[in-house]
């Protein structure tokens, strides 16, 4: 079982851990990773412009993933009707690699699809510069809307409907926990 809850001040050095431990398991694979911006991840826990909410192990409480919500879609990339429906902005997204089995990328999407359903949101979205990321992000229901060219990189833009998912909310909280976000 595995718990969501907002990121404190005190969880900055386990969430630079998780940075840092994602961002070796990206560079034994060539890939591109986050460790230049470590400390600036790990500071999302007291972000003013967004919630950090970060997945915990039910029984030891070790993060093993996080995720930052902020309630504005940026503006680039969007239709001005798409900027005016309510929408949460998923960002910041990263996952122990050493947990993939639970898929933990998948209930922190999933989780916030539900929260933000449950919050009269009517979207959840996000963005990716990989088109691995977008094929995996197609798999939590996420749709691509739009491909942005920014300064030096094309950004994907995605969306999914939000839509309550009690079997989300199930396998998150044990029963007559409170501590979910939802």
């Amino acid at each position: 079982m595995h718990l969501v809850r907002p990121a404190t001040a005190a969880d900055i050095p386990a969430v630079r851990t998780l940075v840092l431990t994602r961002s070796a398991w990206l560079e034994a694979r060539q890939m591109p990773s986050w460790r230049e911006s470590a400390d600036h991840v790990a500071g999302q826990a007291e972000n003013t412009d967004g919630t950090m909410w970060v997945l915990t192990e039910e029984t030891s409480g070790r993060i093993i993933g996080c995720t930052t919500v902020q309630q504005e879609t940026p503006p680039w990339g969007w239709t001005e009707h798409e900027l005016a429906e309510p929408a949460d902005y998923l960002y910041t997204t990263v996952t122990d690699p050493a947990d993939r089995a639970h898929r933990p990328g998948t209930l922190l999407a999933l989780w916030a699809v539900d929260r933000a359903a449950r919050q009269g949101r009517a979207w959840v979205r996000r963005g990716c510069m990989f088109p691995g990321l977008v094929r995996y992000y197609e798999t939590q229901g996420f749709s691509l809307m739009h491909e942005v060219q920014r300064t030096n990189h094309r950004v994907y833009l995605m969306a999914r409907k939000a839509e309550e998912l009690p079997e989300v909310v199930a396998a998150l909280r044990p029963e007559g926990s409170h501590v979910t976000g939802i």
